[in-house]
């Protein structure tokens, strides 16, 4: 179903600095890219909360309906540091620590984060492409920049001009909102920095030194390319010239995709997004997670439990709810007691929403649903916000209670309703797990006969004044977490 024509999105503009109507470049399709992760070591949790927050938009956009191509790399070469620096290549440095090849490490790495992903319930994107399946393209690209005058070779390395780039009328730092002047002023010498005419000039392409094992051949001589250019050389080849959505996180911002924009004016002579989207930074305990501080933790040992920060292990689901309750442009905080609040609200959530196949529908509705179902909408059409959905979510599940309890009324429409509308948001927008939670119809069809038959039988118990096996059901349903609740109409349950 075609629901985005019905609804209006509103998105965040990191280039524009306000919010505006989405409209994508065609009708009915998006395109989206995402700076994926560089496979040199365990993906970080930062990293996951950032491809979290990309994940609730892609399926998001898929639920309205929208064609999406999502495009998430993988950074498998170049990622350098410090451009003056050749040695400063992260693969080459992990692979001489843990004495492996750098495409060992790289495959390694990789396993891990799909790995990660998997367990958080995240969807794969439309297309994965690596750095290393590229070159041919970045080499094309760099030839272009080359001949259109925003590049230079020097020393078999390849420079993008920042400087001639502004003189011709165009603005680096337009994104990051950083004046061009300071940013020269501000740059410290760097080893090799005579080799750039500007200190801002970043590379393109880098000429191998004799011990770099990562290395291709190009027309300035074997070397490898520059990790800005990567992004640009895949979202163009996939999403054409200029696509819809580019995020990541914040701290790609500058330079990373500072350079980007650069690149795609350069190349095309127009911006190559139309909507920058960036997540915020995550933090444990209300510091910044460091490995040389020891305030640091991977995504694993938060589901397992082998660290020093939190009482037990959490389940996934657990863990993206708690993710979800911060807006992806704000900054979150875990702590032990977020995860244990997030744990409790979580699971309260899915008690009532196992209580759905059970209500009692009635002739009339006494509350508002198609109203509380657009307001969950509102919030997501509201710049993807989360925690306002899951404060919907636990609205509708405060109905079911009312309902349950014979305090309000719903139709069996309604109800159906009712029932449609969280599980579209709980489990295809938000990403539960809903089989991990225990919660598909089938087991709660199951549980739900179960429980009337032992009522029954407790029902014939009572009319054969055998008071003892009666409440031998009542508290051996209790003990399994199953509550019985007589009233005038009957006997009704809760889990």
């Amino acid at each position: 179903m075609e629901l985005y024509k019905n609804q209006s999105l509103q998105i965040y503009n990191t280039l524009s600095g306000e919010k505006s109507t989405f409209t994508p470049i065609h009708d009915g399709n998006i395109g989206m890219y995402v700076c994926g992760p560089t496979v040199y070591s365990n993906v970080h949790l930062g990293n996951v909360r950032t491809f979290m927050s990309f994940d609730v938009i892609f399926r998001y956009l898929l639920h309205l309906g929208y064609k999406v191509r999502y495009v998430r790399n993988i950074t498998d070469a170049g990622h350098l540091t410090d451009d003056g620096d050749v040695d400063n290549d992260r693969f080459v440095k992990q692979s001489r620590l843990e004495k492996l090849e750098p495409m060992e490490i790289v495959q390694k790495y990789s396993v891990d984060f799909h790995k990660v992903l998997d367990t958080f319930n995240f969807l794969p994107p439309t297309i994965e492409p690596t750095a290393t399946g590229h070159i041919l393209e970045q080499i094309e690209l760099t030839q272009k920049l080359i001949d259109t005058g925003f590049a230079y070779e020097s020393n078999g390395s390849v420079y993008f001009d920042v400087f001639a780039y502004n003189e011709k009328g165009l603005n680096y730092g337009e994104l990051s909102n950083r004046n061009i002047d300071e940013l020269f002023a501000n740059t410290r010498d760097l080893d090799g920095q005579s080799e750039k005419k500007n200190p801002q000039d970043f590379a393109l392409w880098k000429k191998a030194s004799p011990a770099h094992i990562m290395r291709w051949n190009s027309p300035w001589g074997e070397g490898f390319p520059g990790w800005h250019l990567e992004c640009t050389a895949m979202s163009t080849k996939y999403l054409g010239e200029t696509f819809d959505i580019h995020g990541g996180g914040m701290d790609l911002k500058f330079p990373h995709h500072e350079c980007e924009v650069a690149q795609g004016k350069a190349c095309n002579g127009h911006s190559p997004v139309n909507y920058w989207m960036h997540t915020n930074m995550l933090t444990m305990n209300g510091l910044r997670m460091s490995k040389s501080t020891g305030n640091y933790i991977l995504p694993m040992e938060l589901v397992t439990g082998e660290n020093n920060f939190f009482e037990k292990p959490f389940e996934p689901n657990i863990v993206r709810f708690c993710f979800l309750q911060a807006h992806y442009r704000s900054v979150l905080d875990i702590s032990n007691d977020a995860m244990v609040a997030s744990e409790k609200g979580y699971n309260r959530l899915m008690e009532s929403y196992k209580l759905l196949p059970m209500l009692k529908a009635s002739n009339t509705s006494s509350l508002d649903i198609a109203s509380w179902k657009q307001s969950c909408y509102n919030a997501m059409n509201d710049d993807f916000n989360t925690p306002i959905l899951i404060a919907q979510l636990f609205e509708g599940a405060r109905y079911i209670n009312l309902v349950n309890d014979g305090t309000a009324t719903l139709t069996t429409d309604d109800i159906k309703l009712l029932e449609t509308t969280l599980s579209n948001f709980l489990f295809d927008v938000l990403g539960m797990n809903n089989t991990a939670s225990g919660g598909t119809s089938n087991t709660t069809e199951k549980l739900k006969g179960v429980v009337e038959l032992l009522i029954e039988m407790r029902k014939q118990a009572r009319a054969n004044r055998d008071f003892a096996l009666s409440d031998q059901i009542r508290d051996q349903l209790l003990t399994l977490g199953i509550q019985l609740k007589d009233g005038k109409e009957g006997t009704t349950f809760s889990v």
